[in-house]
């Protein structure tokens, strides 16, 4: 009888599971009114213009005219999704009919949208799932300035202005002459978003390639960008400064916060998210002992030191509130720290739960300067 020798020696192969895909934050969705894309298919990818123009898309489409600047920019974006908007649909049941339908675009551009429209997309930008942004373009020149809009008893304030007053975060818009410029914009900023090594990007003083600057005036683009004493309506011109420089100020969202640091934490909190996933999901288990949250701990880390890989995350001093050990004025030498209560400070409720307990990630970002003071002195 020839024995197997399993009995001695038994060796079997676990093949890991996969990781879940990492959701996308280099590709904008152009949201317009072509019929080349049916309702029922809703959204289509392309990576170059020549392949829109092979499914049916002409030069003069606004879908085209949007992307052909999309894909204008340097570092040039990978793709882009087109998306489409009935006839008869909002503006928003189309959004959520693309998101429906695709869920990998970060940015929404709408094309041919006014002010009402914009400040519906603005409001659902806010709450959609995944995290989404907004980018529009208005040629209203009631945002230069302090003034309503509309008939006696009817007026309102700017689409810029409005946005603001909600503190929206979503939402980045830009006054132009050119109906497409947001698409320019996004473009530089899903081609710049690699994840690569030092390619964390701010967008202030950008080169906007295809679009012509505005003439406006230095009270014009202090009252939409503000400046570094004085706050604006958190708009954003693409201004012509000493005859040579083409540039986009001031790179923010409508309650002022700034487009790469609302990417960048989005980009963050998907990381870890997926990580913590990928762990639970791939570990025979997760025990609820200290050596077990260390474990999700680690798989924080991980993320984290990706986003000091890319310049997002910079060594500095914390100046937030306490967090368990971690006092105020304390050096983040890598720039973040991860922190967990103790599994012995839990309730029997959360321990029934099976809840892993409280943990903090504490994170200084790099930032980026956006204004320079210098003092020459002169001695003879």
């Amino acid at each position: 009888m020839n024995l197997d020798l399993k009995t001695i020696i038994n060796v079997s192969v676990n093949l890991a599971a996969r990781a879940a895909a990492r959701k996308g934050f280099n590709m904008a969705l152009i949201m317009g009114p072509s019929e080349v894309i049916n309702k029922a298919e809703r959204v289509r990818i392309y990576t170059s213009l020549a392949a829109m123009v092979q499914d049916g898309f002409t030069q003069e489409a606004p879908e085209y005219k949007a992307a052909q600047l999309y894909f204008s920019q340097s570092p040039t974006p990978v793709k882009v999704a087109i998306g489409v908007k009935g006839k008869e649909e909002s503006f928003v049941d189309a959004a959520e009919a693309c998101r429906a339908k695709n869920g990998e675009w970060y940015v929404l551009i709408p094309l041919n949208a006014e002010d009402a429209d914009i400040l519906a997309l603005a409001a659902w930008t806010e709450s959609a799932t995944p995290d989404t942004l907004l980018a529009y373009t208005t040629n209203n020149t009631s945002n230069l300035s302090d003034t309503r809009t509309g008939d006696a008893g009817e007026q309102t304030d700017s689409i810029f202005k409005r946005l603001k007053a909600k503190n929206y975060q979503r939402s980045f818009g830009i006054f132009s002459k050119n109906s497409y410029a947001a698409a320019a914009v996004m473009g530089y900023a899903m081609g710049q978003n690699r994840g690569t090594s030092n390619s964390a990007f701010t967008l202030a003083y950008k080169k906007l390639v295809g679009v012509t600057t505005d003439d406006l005036t230095e009270a014009q683009v202090q009252y939409v960008c503000g400046d570094s004493e004085t706050e604006g309506v958190n708009g954003n011109v693409y201004v012509t400064r000493a005859n040579s420089y083409d540039v986009l100020q001031n790179g923010c969202m409508a309650n002022g916060a700034y487009f790469d640091e609302v990417l960048n934490l989005d980009m963050l909190k998907n990381r870890i998210t997926l990580n913590v996933m990928d762990l639970l999901a791939t570990s025979p288990k997760i025990p609820q002992l200290d050596p077990g949250v260390t474990l999700i701990v680690n798989s924080i880390n991980v993320a984290c030191e990706e986003f000091v890989k890319t310049g997002f995350i910079g060594a500095g001093i914390w100046n937030g509130q306490e967090v368990l050990e971690l006092k105020k004025g304390t050096v983040l030498p890598k720039g973040y720290i991860v922190l967990a209560e103790s599994v012995d400070t839990q309730s029997q409720a959360d321990r029934d739960a099976r809840k892993a307990p409280p943990i903090y990630v504490c994170v200084k970002t790099a930032g980026a300067i956006h204004y320079v003071v210098i003092a020459v002195n002169v001695n003879r």
